[in-house]
Protein backbone atom coordinates (compact mmCIF):
# COMPACT_ATOMS: atom_id res chain seq x y z
CA UNK A 1 0.00 0.00 0.00
CA UNK A 2 0.90 3.51 -1.18
CA UNK A 3 1.45 5.62 2.30
CA UNK A 4 0.50 9.26 1.12
CA UNK A 5 2.47 11.18 4.01
CA UNK A 6 5.47 13.46 2.02
CA UNK A 7 8.23 11.68 4.20
CA UNK A 8 7.42 7.74 2.92
CA UNK A 9 7.28 8.88 -0.12
CA UNK A 10 10.42 10.98 0.37
CA UNK A 11 8.34 14.43 -0.82
CA UNK A 12 9.09 17.94 0.48
CA UNK A 13 5.87 19.49 0.50
CA UNK A 14 4.76 20.61 3.86
CA UNK A 15 1.47 21.33 4.93
CA UNK A 16 0.48 24.44 3.51
CA UNK A 17 1.15 22.79 0.07
CA UNK A 18 -0.72 20.06 0.82
CA UNK A 19 -4.12 21.87 1.78
CA UNK A 20 -5.67 20.72 -1.66
CA UNK A 21 -5.86 17.16 -0.82
CA UNK A 22 -7.43 15.29 2.47
CA UNK A 23 -5.06 12.98 3.18
CA UNK A 24 -7.95 11.16 5.49
CA UNK A 25 -10.24 10.71 2.41
CA UNK A 26 -7.58 10.02 0.19
CA UNK A 27 -5.79 6.70 2.56
CA UNK A 28 -9.61 5.24 2.40
CA UNK A 29 -8.53 4.41 -1.26
CA UNK A 30 -4.89 3.51 -0.15
CA UNK A 31 -6.64 1.15 2.06
CA UNK A 32 -8.36 -0.78 -0.55
CA UNK A 33 -5.40 -1.66 -2.24
CA UNK A 34 -3.88 -4.96 -1.37
CA UNK A 35 -0.19 -5.62 0.60
CA UNK A 36 2.01 -4.70 -1.73
CA UNK A 37 0.08 -3.90 -4.43
CA UNK A 38 -0.92 -0.28 -5.40
CA UNK A 39 -2.69 -1.33 -9.02
CA UNK A 40 -6.17 -0.14 -7.46
CA UNK A 41 -5.55 3.32 -6.51
CA UNK A 42 -2.91 3.84 -9.15
CA UNK A 43 -5.87 2.87 -11.50
CA UNK A 44 -8.32 5.51 -9.57
CA UNK A 45 -6.17 8.15 -9.44
CA UNK A 46 -5.03 7.56 -13.56
CA UNK A 47 -8.91 7.25 -14.42
CA UNK A 48 -9.62 10.81 -12.50
CA UNK A 49 -6.60 12.41 -14.21
CA UNK A 50 -8.03 11.21 -17.30
CA UNK A 51 -11.69 12.19 -16.60
CA UNK A 52 -10.64 15.38 -15.46
CA UNK A 53 -8.33 16.83 -18.21
CA UNK A 54 -11.28 15.76 -20.63
CA UNK A 55 -14.11 17.28 -18.41
CA UNK A 56 -11.59 20.78 -18.47
CA UNK A 57 -11.79 20.38 -22.29
CA UNK A 58 -15.72 20.08 -21.56
CA UNK A 59 -16.44 23.17 -20.24
CA UNK A 60 -14.25 25.20 -21.91
CA UNK A 61 -16.44 23.86 -24.98
CA UNK A 62 -19.47 24.77 -23.41
CA UNK A 63 -18.18 27.83 -22.75
CA UNK A 64 -17.70 28.78 -25.74
CA UNK A 65 -21.79 28.13 -26.94
CA UNK A 66 -22.49 29.72 -23.38
CA UNK A 67 -24.21 26.20 -22.46
CA UNK A 68 -25.28 27.02 -18.89
CA UNK A 69 -27.33 24.11 -17.87
CA UNK A 70 -24.02 21.65 -19.43
CA UNK A 71 -21.37 23.55 -17.50
CA UNK A 72 -23.01 22.87 -14.25
CA UNK A 73 -24.05 18.98 -15.17
CA UNK A 74 -20.14 19.42 -15.97
CA UNK A 75 -18.98 21.00 -12.65
CA UNK A 76 -21.27 18.56 -10.74
CA UNK A 77 -20.13 15.54 -12.37
CA UNK A 78 -16.24 16.16 -11.95
CA UNK A 79 -17.23 17.03 -8.13
CA UNK A 80 -18.45 13.77 -7.19
CA UNK A 81 -15.00 12.10 -8.61
CA UNK A 82 -12.66 14.86 -7.21
CA UNK A 83 -14.67 14.60 -3.68
CA UNK A 84 -14.10 10.88 -3.40
CA UNK A 85 -10.01 11.46 -3.43
CA UNK A 86 -9.83 14.05 -1.14
CA UNK A 87 -9.38 16.84 -3.15
CA UNK A 88 -10.90 19.44 -1.52
CA UNK A 89 -9.89 22.98 -3.57
CA UNK A 90 -11.05 20.94 -6.91
CA UNK A 91 -14.02 19.84 -5.41
CA UNK A 92 -15.04 23.55 -4.55
CA UNK A 93 -14.29 25.04 -7.73
CA UNK A 94 -16.48 21.82 -9.59
CA UNK A 95 -19.08 23.03 -7.33
CA UNK A 96 -18.89 26.85 -7.96
CA UNK A 97 -19.27 25.45 -11.87
CA UNK A 98 -22.42 23.86 -10.98
CA UNK A 99 -23.70 26.93 -8.83
CA UNK A 100 -22.49 29.70 -11.81
CA UNK A 101 -24.15 26.99 -14.48
CA UNK A 102 -27.52 27.40 -12.58
CA UNK A 103 -26.78 31.21 -12.35
CA UNK A 104 -26.63 31.47 -8.80
CA UNK A 105 -23.42 32.67 -6.71
CA UNK A 106 -20.84 30.60 -5.97
CA UNK A 107 -22.00 29.87 -2.72
CA UNK A 108 -25.68 28.45 -3.86
CA UNK A 109 -27.44 30.36 -2.15
CA UNK A 110 -28.12 33.72 -4.05
CA UNK A 111 -30.00 34.32 -7.97
CA UNK A 112 -27.50 35.52 -10.03
CA UNK A 113 -29.48 37.53 -13.49
CA UNK A 114 -26.32 38.42 -15.90
CA UNK A 115 -25.47 35.28 -18.03
CA UNK A 116 -22.03 36.38 -19.07
CA UNK A 117 -21.19 37.13 -15.50
CA UNK A 118 -22.14 33.57 -14.72
CA UNK A 119 -19.81 32.81 -17.67
CA UNK A 120 -16.78 35.22 -16.33
CA UNK A 121 -16.81 33.39 -13.24
CA UNK A 122 -17.19 30.03 -14.51
CA UNK A 123 -13.93 30.73 -16.61
CA UNK A 124 -11.98 32.07 -13.22
CA UNK A 125 -13.42 29.48 -11.67
CA UNK A 126 -12.00 26.64 -14.18
CA UNK A 127 -8.62 28.45 -14.18
CA UNK A 128 -8.39 27.68 -10.29
CA UNK A 129 -9.16 24.33 -10.77
CA UNK A 130 -6.50 23.69 -13.14
CA UNK A 131 -4.08 25.16 -10.98
CA UNK A 132 -5.28 22.65 -7.69
CA UNK A 133 -5.54 20.10 -10.55
CA UNK A 134 -1.89 20.35 -11.31
CA UNK A 135 -0.90 20.14 -7.58
CA UNK A 136 -2.91 17.10 -7.29
CA UNK A 137 -1.31 15.33 -10.32
CA UNK A 138 2.25 16.54 -8.97
CA UNK A 139 1.49 15.01 -5.39
CA UNK A 140 0.25 11.92 -7.49
CA UNK A 141 2.64 11.97 -9.80
CA UNK A 142 5.22 11.31 -6.76
CA UNK A 143 3.00 8.60 -5.20
CA UNK A 144 3.10 6.63 -8.60
CA UNK A 145 5.91 7.34 -10.73
CA UNK A 146 6.03 5.95 -14.14
CA UNK A 147 6.87 2.64 -14.47
CA UNK A 148 8.58 3.00 -16.92
CA UNK A 149 11.54 6.25 -18.20
CA UNK A 150 12.43 6.44 -21.25
CA UNK A 151 15.27 8.23 -20.70
CA UNK A 152 17.07 5.16 -18.63
CA UNK A 153 18.22 2.68 -21.05
CA UNK A 154 16.55 -0.94 -20.43
CA UNK A 155 19.35 -3.52 -18.97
Amino acid sequence: MVDPTPERNERTEDANELKFIDLATFDQILEMDDEGDDDFSRAIVSGFIEQAEQTFKDIEEKLEKKDLDELSSLGHFLKGSSATLGLITVKDYCEQIQHFGMMKDETGLKDLKDEEVCLKNIKKALASMRAEFEKARIYFKGLYPDEKDDSKPET
